[in-house]
């Protein structure tokens, strides 16, 4: 005599197993998952800081590349004569200086020659610059945000007769009124290097020296 074959199920327990050991494994995946794509954005906000601090020093070195022996009116517009380069090491003003070689693609009439001031305001590097080097009275500067989230800039200036490093600059200051005789050396002179420190929240301490053209 021939029995059939009889069919049997999943118990409720080998069901219960199943979803249980499909449920971790949900788990481990959707873990993994989420950790990849946390590393990919920390990747992406990490690149993003790199290329800015990259550019940043771009615009830096091509500027103090370009520093020229130009005395301008003081930017405030009050007809003073400032040296070529200027710093004080003491204000939130880092430094003004005129520079050549302004890119003028569309043929606009303006001079070659463009002044140039790096400001710290609210943990942001500022680049400021005047369409006439010898601006107009209370003319407002064109901005550019050089570096974000730091925490302090720094410029010394090597001195060419002292060999030595300062915070400010020019090295002479004026005791009286400048003449045809004494204006090369109280606003034309320039350092032979520019020692350029930015303090970043998340990198530290970046440095850099620049040979300044004479």
């Amino acid at each position: 005599m021939r029995h059939g074959t009889k069919n049997r199920g999943f118990t409720i327990i080998e069901v219960v197993i199943a979803i249980f050991i499909s449920a971790i494994m949900f788990a481990i995946g959707y873990n993994a998952i989420n950790q990849a794509l946390e590393n990919r954005d920390q990747l992406t906000v990490s690149q993003d800081r790199v290329n800015e601090i990259q550019r940043g020093m771009r615009i830096v070195a091509q500027d103090f590349s370009q520093i020229v022996a130009r005395a301008a009116r003081d930017t405030a517009g009050n007809g003073q004569l400032m040296p070529a380069i200027y710093a004080t090491g003491s204000d939130n003003i880092v430094l003004t200086f005129t520079r050549a070689g302004w890119s003028n693609p569309a043929g606009i009439q303006r001079p070659a020659e463009q002044r140039v001031r790096y400001r710290y305001f609210e943990g942001s590097l500022v680049r400021e610059h005047w369409l006439a080097v010898d601006p107009a009275l209370n003319s407002e500067p064109q901005q550019r945000i050089v570096f974000t989230g730091i925490t302090a800039v720094e410029v010394r200036f090597l001195d060419p007769v002292s060999r030595s490093w300062r915070n400010d600059w020019p090295a002479v200051t004026a005791s009286g009124p400048v003449s045809s005789i004494n204006v090369s050396q109280l606003l034309l002179t320039r350092p032979l290097a520019i020692e350029f420190t930015v303090v970043f929240e998340d990198w530290g301490r970046v440095q850099r020296v620049f040979e300044i053209p004479t």
